[in-house]
């Protein structure tokens, strides 16, 4: 009997770590932000200067993910209201973590847009904030006043 439970010890001590880094392997390959296949939709930019023109080698500039979510945040601020685009602003830092770094300069970016199309009226802006990004919607709403 002390045998078979030596055995079995020595069994599990060699199959169980295998079965779990295996088990989180497979389900680090699964998180939502990885790319899984055909259906990806991928921010590309290419520049391209085939044109001797300066305005259209402007306009074929790269734009890096977290410009392109800014533009947008600001777009849905001025045509809805800065809690929607905080609200995006949630979203995209839970679809897209390699942009959490800039979480707080696009909260920042937000609270002083929302002062400027409340014509200064910071106590607006402020009935809009979020828990987004460690309160720095409210610091560029602060500093966009005075």
């Amino acid at each position: 009997m002390k045998q078979l439970a030596n055995r079995l010890g020595k069994t599990l001590a060699f199959v169980l770590p295998v079965v779990l880094v295996t088990t989180g392997t497979l389900a680090v390959t699964r998180v939502p932000w990885a790319p899984s296949g055909s259906g990806d939709k991928q921010v590309l930019a290419a520049s391209s200067r085939t044109s001797g023109n300066s305005a259209d080698a402007v306009r074929h500039q790269a734009t890096t993910p977290q410009d392109a979510l800014r533009a947008r945040l600001l777009q849905t601020l001025r045509t809805q209201d800065p809690g929607t685009a905080l609200d995006e602003l949630a979203q995209a830092m839970q679809q897209q973590p390699s942009l959490t770094r800039y979480c707080t300069d696009l909260a920042r970016d937000l609270g002083q847009a929302a002062v400027r199309k409340y014509q200064g009226d910071v106590k607006r802006a402020q009935s809009y904030a979020r828990p987004v990004c460690d309160g720095s919607y409210a610091v560029g709403a602060l500093s966009a006043a005075g």
